[in-house]
């Protein structure tokens, strides 16, 4: 069967794209198209055309397999402009996501009707593109600098209600979307032919270009393309639409081309892949309805929140009653805040509570079909709750921890279905962070390893199978750069220049302020932890262990590696803690040296690639990708650089 095809409804054509799964445009759509559109014009009967996709959504996007091959005519740009070009009214009919190429198609139509869910945007930035077939050309003549920025720039998708107000689409419809559209078409038959986006007048309000500018830059930490698109946009404004659509063709194919896209495209393919494991392929995960959370603090409630937004019963078990109290108002404060920002809404916010119950009583927990532990980081507190659990649940209840460095072989063998330990380590905000790490104990069950990795999915995350290590992938390559860090700090640096280094490299913060951010007290509690068998020759800087001593734990304390006026205020390099390192150099007898912002993130770059490989070659990690992919979502690691790992090559 052809990917598309033409039939009719009377007099009106319906232009039907079948591409799945998300009807790329392919060269064979593209292609399909030209030869639908002849069709359509030679037919004397036909007074109006209609656009439409099958499946679950509209064109969402391009084929990213064909961005490394030769190009095939017809490229997009042209069967967009043969579409404007079309002496009949063609509608588009849009339902899903209608993204990127798909929406660019969708603006060369002369109207556009959409389902009242669907999405509408130009995610090119987040693979380090702008709109390369006439995106940043028609969007703002349709709907103003303002908003065609906002939608390009940020790389966001708006839903079919923003779109409306704005005007990029011209009704919703209320009814079944093909017969909308047919009535829709039936109706502008009759009406004179619209102009062309590509000759419609600009819009004459004055727009602050360099404020918006200097505002993305500021947001892209060195990304390019941000900060291409709006140049694009401008200049694009200020010139004839043909020369207008030149430029940005010429813009798009250079940042193809680039090292930034690169990496965006292999981080893209990277986290669509990491998660799946090719022994688990002919596993059905079990079904889970119910989940059980014990603890419900910061991370617990998180976990619980993630849970009911993704439509999960959710009992959560607390030691207390105030304890319980606390966890019950930090769920309910976090659906809140989803619902003031119109991420959920009322109705949703209200099926959601009720969902969720809390009890001090592991009996609450006898349903659920997988059970989080989340309590605090002690190997014999987790043991402990392992031990009530397994009193209450069904012998088939998947058990996972939330640790987040303690020995899950262990914690496993302390039960008495080893098979059924598995851990996730989700990090924080945990309805939040996309990240997910799920680790797979020795003796887990292909069964259970393939259902915890769906549970991840269905929350959204980006699952990444990890073997069991002090800190998994993530941590663990965190605490060998930190230690590095902590070394540099003894020898001449200063934990500003460290984190300036960082930002300026791409990190949204530097590796101190995050520790603040975090806590201080979280690493302290794991040095204690492994002092009895830390090797006496290896160097240790105590630096940490000195200012949690003195009660600074970081920004919630008002003071850790840095000064904090309050809560959200700037970290401030501290005197106290400029003397405290000088004098431990000097007790050390280190002759302290300045460092420069390259020998840092070239010191930092070598200690995560380095750990990186430890892990590959123990088998912690599946592949490269894997650490790529924990590094930039879990640790701020520049998207736009690809990875540690990928930058090794």
């Amino acid at each position: 069967m052809p990917v598309v095809s033409v039939a009719f409804s009377g007099s009106i054509a319906l232009i039907r794209i079948d591409n799945p799964p998300i009807n790329a445009t392919s060269h064979a759509v593209r292609a399909g198209l030209m030869v639908a559109m002849e069709q359509i014009a030679q037919n004397t009967t036909v007074t109006a055309a209609i656009l439409i996709c099958a499946g679950k959504t509209f064109i969402a996007g391009a084929d990213i397999n064909e961005f490394n091959q030769p190009p095939q005519a017809p490229l997009l740009p042209d069967v967009i402009l043969r579409l404007e070009t079309l002496k009949i009214p063609i509608i588009a009919a849009l339902h899903g996501t209608v993204l990127g190429g798909g929406l660019e198609v969708a603006l060369g139509c002369h109207y556009r009707i959409a389902a009242p869910d669907t999405k509408l945007g130009f995610p090119e930035v987040n693979l380090g593109l702008i709109p390369g077939a006439g995106g940043t050309v028609r969007t703002p003549r349709l709907i103003g600098p303002h908003h065609a920025c906002t939608l390009i720039a940020d790389g966001k998708p708006v839903g079919a209600a923003v779109a409306h107000d704005w005007g990029l689409i011209d009704q919703l419809a209320d009814q079944d979307l093909e017969q909308a559209a047919i009535a829709f078409a039936q109706a502008a038959a009759k009406a004179p032919l619209p102009t062309a986006l590509t000759h419609r007048p600009l819009s004459d309000k004055v727009f602050d270009w360099d404020r918006v500018l200097e505002k993305t830059r500021q947001k892209a930490r060195g990304a390019n393309a941000p900060v291409v698109a709006l140049e694009t946009i401008r200049t694009g404004l200020s010139l004839p639409a043909a020369d207008a659509l030149a430029l940005e063709r010429q813009q798009f194919l250079k940042l193809r081309d680039s090292e930034q896209s690169y990496a965006l495209r292999h981080i893209f393919m990277a986290e669509r892949s990491v998660g799946k494991i090719g022994t688990l392929k002919k596993i059905t995960p079990a079904p889970l309805h119910h989940v059980g959370i014990v603890g419900g603090g910061m991370m617990g409630a998180g976990i619980a929140t993630a849970c009911l937004l993704a439509g999960y019963k959710v009992t959560m078990i607390e030691r207390g009653d105030d304890a319980l109290q606390n966890g019950t108002q930090t769920v309910t404060r976090h659906l809140q805040t989803s619902r003031d920002r119109k991420i959920i809404s009322e109705p949703l916010y209200n099926e959601h509570l009720a969902r969720f119950n809390g009890s001090t009583d592991y009996r609450a927990l006898a349903n659920c079909a997988l059970v989080i532990e989340a309590v605090f980081e002690d190997f014999d507190i987790k043991k402990a709750v392992f031990t009530a659990l397994e009193n209450v649940v069904s012998p088939d209840t998947l058990i996972a921890s939330n640790t987040s460095y303690l020995d899950l072989n262990a914690l496993a063998a302390s039960t008495n279905h080893p098979e059924r330990v598995i851990g996730l380590h989700f990090f924080s905000p945990a309805h939040i962070m996309k990240l997910l790490e799920v680790v797979c104990t020795d003796h887990a069950s292909a069964q259970n390893i393939s259902t915890a990795l769906a549970f991840a999915r269905t929350l959204g995350k980006i699952a990444v199978p990890t073997g069991v290590c002090d800190g998994f992938i993530g941590n663990r390559i965190m605490s060998a750069y930190r230690k590095q860090c902590e070394y540099m700090i003894e020898d001449g640096a200063y934990p500003e220049q460290i984190d300036a280094a960082m930002t300026e490299f791409g990190f949204p913060m530097g590796l101190f302020a995050m520790q603040d951010m975090a806590g201080l007290e979280i690493s302290w509690n794991t040095r204690k932890r492994l002092a009895p068998t830390r090797d006496p020759a290896e160097r240790y800087v105590a630096l940490g262990d000195y200012l949690c001593e003195q009660g600074r734990f970081g920004r919630k304390s008002g003071a850790g590696w840095f000064l904090y006026e309050n809560a959200n205020a700037a970290p401030v390099p501290d005197p106290i803690v400029t003397a405290m390192i000088d004098s431990e150099s000097d007790r050390k007898g280190i002759t302290r040296r300045p460092f420069s912002p390259a020998e840092i993130i070239k010191t930092i770059l070598a200690t995560m690639q380095g750990e990186g490989q430890k892990i590959l070659d123990e088998g912690i990690a599946q592949s490269p990708d894997a650490i790529d992919v924990v590094m930039i979502n879990g640790y701020g690691f520049p998207r736009w650089r690809g990875g540690p790992m990928f930058m090794s090559k």
